[in-house]
């Protein structure tokens, strides 16, 4: 009898070869489309997509509405963080709690063995692995899946560049269409700029003081949460000769610290709400501290469950609220979420 496996279908090129992959491997495949976030119109373009592609592949869809649980573990933290003067991760939060959490939890109800996904990374069923594709690798959002789901899941695309995947669903015959779809974006119910959605729940636009880093009022901004750390546009730094850059946040006053590249540096890191896959409280390894950025070489020091991180090299613009995540070449060890640096 062969294994059953429930793959969670958008309607992009991804989800759908992942699915006709498995299904060529002899696996008993069911499709999921997951209603996530609220926008308006969203669900019924998407919807119809993926129930297009599961009847190209000839899958059953199934579908559920996770609005509420998104909008609880997902978009309101999301503003949250942002209100807070951080810079959040979302995407990490879905995939723990919604597309590895009650994806899963769907799965069970159904009989299915396994779950896939069209994400490009890679598992043993112990641990993540990047991509081969390191230009598509998805493994920096998935740090933060539960360790004890990892034997059940099933990337079929890990193995796979984005280009192979585009030119294989070209040259079949209705699939076609899928390879020509626009490509979603990272956030995804972020259409054009994050803070167009956040001006809908928070104050957004509230002009402020721009300070050095001896609290000198030297300019003015137009709302702090236009601003993450690093960013060096959209506020004025008066009779300045060069580049000045967003170091930190002062959200309780609507303040931003500017300074020199330099002053960005940082050398270490204290991390909370950990997901190691390896149980060890001290050792070397290396950390990226954001997406599409190199791993560096850094010491952890875990204790009171927090992670101490001491970077062997300077890394700039790091930023509170996002995701640190370990590697051992290409192993995924884990990571926590940036409190401070």
């Amino acid at each position: 009898m062969s294994k059953k496996v429930l793959v969670g279908m958008s309607g992009g090129v991804d989800s759908t070869v992942a699915a006709m992959l498995l299904k060529e491997e002899g696996y008993d495949v069911e499709g999921l489309y997951m209603k996530l976030h609220s926008s308006p119109g969203y669900h019924e373009v998407h919807e119809a997509r993926a129930k297009k592609a599961a009847d190209f592949v000839g899958v059953k869809l199934h579908v559920i509405d996770l609005q509420g649980i998104f909008d609880e573990k997902v978009f309101q933290p999301f503003v949250e963080t942002y209100a807070k003067g951080k810079t959040p991760n979302p995407c990490a939060l879905c995939n723990r709690s919604l597309k590895f959490g009650e994806m899963v939890r769907y799965a069970d109800t159904i009989g299915a063995d396994f779950i896939a996904t069209g994400h490009y990374i890679k598992t043993d069923g112990e641990y993540f692995y990047e991509a081969d594709d390191d230009t598509k690798d998805q493994s920096y959002f998935l740090f933060y899946v539960h360790k004890e789901i990892l034997p059940r899941l099933l990337f079929p695309l890990g193995e796979r560049k984005k280009s192979e995947i585009k030119e294989l669903a070209a040259s079949i015959s209705g699939l076609e269409t899928f390879a020509t779809q626009r490509e979603s974006t990272e956030i995804c119910f972020v259409e054009t700029t994050y803070t167009d959605v956040l001006k809908e729940f928070v104050e957004v636009d509230k002009v402020g003081e721009v300070v050095d880093k001896d609290g000198n009022i030297v300019g003015e901004h137009k709302g702090y949460m236009h601003y993450t750390i690093g960013k060096r546009r959209g506020f004025s730094v008066r009779g300045a000769h060069v580049p000045h850059y967003v170091v930190s946040i002062d959200a309780a006053n609507n303040r931003i610290v500017v300074g020199k590249k330099e002053d960005l540096a940082c050398d270490s890191v204290i991390l909370g709400n950990l997901n190691l896959y390896i149980d060890a409280s001290s050792f070397d390894t290396t950390v990226k501290l954001r997406y599409r950025t190199k791993a560096v070489p850094c010491h952890i020091e875990v204790r009171d469950e927090k992670a101490y991180v001491t970077l062997k090299e300077s890394v700039f613009g790091v930023a509170a609220g996002q995701a640190a995540v370990f590697y051992d070449g290409n192993k995924l060890l884990g990571g926590g979420w940036i409190e401070e640096n």
